[in-house]
């Protein structure tokens, strides 16, 4: 019997994912899909006036801006920057984010190529979608 919860011990550890690997995830346009507060509560968003563009260099450190999105890839943004680091820490992918006025992390729940499922300090969840560029054929 001892060697059956080893073993399914192994197969849980074996099944469970690596937040190093959510990094390649991370660069990019996202879109708010919904939060999920502390309380259990959550809102769905329909539609997004901003998206958020995340770019990650090799150090791990990069920026996240508010964009409006225009048509045919164009973007409209203010100058407003906050600048991020990636840290690995107890096995958990962590952002950490800087401003002129605050600091503040959120951890990686997860990230692929389509979503992004972030939780701050306030235990809210955010989930992303990968943004999907507006695109018109104008001819």
């Amino acid at each position: 019997m001892k060697n059956y919860f080893w073993l399914f011990c192994l197969f849980l550890c074996s099944c469970s994912t690596n937040p190093e690997t959510y990094i390649a995830h991370v660069e990019g346009y996202w879109e708010i899909d919904e939060v999920t507060m502390a309380d259990g509560s959550t809102k769905a968003y329909k539609f997004n006036e901003t998206i958020d563009y995340i770019s990650i260099n090799d150090s791990l450190k990069g920026f996240r801006k508010k964009l409006k999105p225009g048509l045919n890839d164009t973007y409209y943004t203010s100058d407003d920057v906050e600048a991020i680091q990636l840290k690995m820490e107890a096995n958990q992918l962590m952002i950490y984010y800087t401003t002129p006025y605050a600091k503040w992390s959120e951890r990686v729940l997860e990230a692929t190529p389509t979503h992004l499922k972030l939780i701050n300090d306030s235990e809210n969840v955010y989930l992303y979608k990968r943004y999907t560029p507006i695109k018109l054929d104008l001819e």
